[in-house]
């Protein structure tokens, strides 16, 4: 799954505007912008920080969380709410300098 979605981040280009990134990242900042955040389900884990990452990589996992070809609960609960333009725009955002 993951080797999947590697290569769909390499084809994925996302077209995003980081400004409106920035205004659409309240769900995301509740989890990924807390230092050494875990999370308790399904199991515990930590939560990867999202600045600096692929525009590619982080639209080819919303999308597949959105999908359900990448499973977790939560990360698909707020993906199936984001538009293909959302999930550009916080792309933008994250591979930016946000952290």
């Amino acid at each position: 799954m993951l080797v999947l979605l590697l290569a769909a981040a390499g084809s994925v280009s996302a077209q995003g505007d980081a400004a409106a990134g920035k205004s659409k990242n309240a769900m995301c900042q509740g989890c990924h912008g807390i230092d050494g955040f875990r999370m308790a389900y399904p199991t515990v884990y930590s939560v990867p920080m999202l600045g600096g990452q692929s525009a590619a990589y982080i639209a080819a996992a919303l999308k597949a969380y959105r999908s359900g070809d990448r499973i977790n609960e939560t990360m698909h609960a707020i993906a199936a709410g984001l538009t293909d333009q959302d999930i550009d725009d916080l792309a933008a955002y994250y591979s930016g300098d946000a952290k």
